[in-house]
């Protein structure tokens, strides 16, 4: 005869078997880069403008210095939705392999600087916090941020300047300093405006939605964010949510005035 633990036994078998499963899941997920604590980038210039291939697969980050790196693992049984990364306040979609993968380019400030890595379900999350004491280098005192939360599709980020430069992925770097990142053709972004020393004045952020993948009936929702003299005291971000219902469509998501 084949006897069976207690049933309160066998739920506490099964919970300690869960709690080694979620530990050993846990214990695979991880923050490789930036790593915390005290650094100094050296001086190594982070280029705002990331190489990209056509036909764009994911974010591109070859050839990146491991000081712009944001890279790592988390645990996930949903491939087919985004993670979220979040670096100082702004929040936006990461994308994830297969094996639970990512790595994306960032060009960071110089003094305290936040990474928050969470996988689709928010199940497993991961932090680090670090300090760059390399006042040298410039720092993004304007940046504009764009995120959708639709995969296969294909929004595009356009940014003009009080001067008139128009930065978009056909002009990705213009005179004044202003440049944009990756254009993310493959659904969910982001595409990242960047300036040093923004001319002062007011500014105009559209979103154009490029393509549907085929799709014309897929609706999705574009998330700008607008943060402005990132690590100093004057800090200030703001969040704006927009829906984009076809392609072609060209709207006008927000004008402000910097500083």
């Amino acid at each position: 005869m084949i006897k069976f633990p207690p049933k309160r036994l066998t739920l506490c078998m099964a919970s300690s078997l869960l709690a080694v499963f979620h530990m050993s899941a846990s214990a695979d997920s991880n923050i490789e880069l930036p790593r915390g604590g005290w650094r100094n980038s050296g001086g190594e210039a982070a280029g705002f403008k990331q190489p990209v291939h056509y036909p764009a697969s994911s974010v591109n980050a070859e050839g990146q210095n491991e000081m712009t790196l944001i890279k790592g693992r988390i645990s996930t049984n949903n491939k087919k939705k985004p993670g979220k990364l979040i670096v100082n306040g702004a929040a936006m979609p990461l994308a994830i392999g297969e094996g639970g993968e990512f790595s994306r380019p960032y060009s960071f400030s110089s003094g305290s600087n936040n990474v928050e890595v969470r996988s689709p379900d928010g199940s497993e999350v991961k932090r680090v916090q670090f300090f760059d004491t390399n006042t040298s280098r410039p720092n993004a005192r304007l940046r504009v941020v764009l995120s959708w939360d639709s995969d296969g599709t294909d929004l595009d980020l356009h940014v003009i300047s009080p001067d008139g430069q128009h930065v978009f992925y056909g002009n990705r770097v213009v005179p004044n300093g202003g440049a944009l990142d990756v254009d993310v053709t493959t659904g969910y972004g982001p595409e990242i405006y960047a300036n040093t020393a923004p001319p002062k004045g007011t500014y105009h952020v559209y979103v154009n939605y490029y393509g549907s993948g085929g799709n014309e009936k897929d609706l999705t929702i574009a998330r700008v964010a607008i943060i402005s003299q990132e690590g100093t005291l004057s800090e200030k971000q703001q969040s704006f949510q927009v829906p984009m219902r076809k392609p072609g469509e060209l709207t006008l998501v927000k004008s402000f005035t910097y500083p």
